[in-house]
């Protein structure tokens, strides 16, 4: 039986025997032939992603692609940081940002960028924190690119966890400085933050 987790515009996640797959959704706008082009890609890339970055950090690893447009994953039985982390103490709450700062160093010094770096993407299992959905992620050795999933994170904290937002980023920056190059990617989002501000 299917039990459907999450549908986005892109694709539904669902829940079928222990396994979470991830199927790209058809697009009637897109010509058929480009279409199928596309999602294969995008399937293909995020598993590599996937397969990548679950040996360096707490991420799901993907069964071997047998299907052109979905992945199978095993099934992470958790708590979803982005409706959980505000439940915690604050002690409990800072430990977590400066694990997620820790595995973020590790993506980054691997040239991995989430693309959707929050806590809805995350979830805590047995004091390891997983992410998930790579989906809109790719390998970049740009700091520009690893200054924006940052930026992504800051904001989502202050949207989501506002009550310690600041506390919880410091904690955040904390474990990211084990990168080394974190200093120049915090300069650059700097950079990105005075270019949003410039927007409004």
């Amino acid at each position: 039986m299917r039990k459907i987790l999450q549908q986005g515009a892109e694709a539904v996640i669902y829940l079928q025997d222990g396994k979470v797959i991830k199927d790209r959704i058809k697009k009637s706008y897109r010509v058929a032939q480009l279409d199928d082009k596309i999602r294969k890609l995008r399937t293909r890339s995020e598993t590599k992603l996937l397969e990548k970055a679950s040996k360096i950090i707490s991420s799901p690893v993907p069964s071997v692609q047998k299907e052109k447009f979905s992945i199978e994953m095993p099934f992470i039985k958790g708590e979803k940081l982005s409706e959980h982390l505000d439940n915690f103490t604050l002690n409990k709450q800072r430990t977590i940002c400066r694990k997620i700062g820790k595995s973020t160093a590790k993506l980054h010094e691997n040239n991995i960028i989430h693309g959707d770096l929050t806590t809805s993407n995350m979830i805590l299992k047995n004091n390891n924190i997983f992410f998930v959905d790579f989906g809109l992620g790719f390998v970049s050795h740009k700091m520009e690119d690893k200054a924006v999933d940052i930026h992504l994170f800051k904001e989502a904290l202050e949207a989501k966890h506002f009550r310690h937002w600041e506390i919880l980023f410091n904690e955040f920056l904390r474990g990211y400085k084990n990168y080394k190059e974190s200093k120049k990617v915090l300069e650059q989002m700097k950079k990105v933050e005075l270019r949003g501000r410039y927007r409004h």
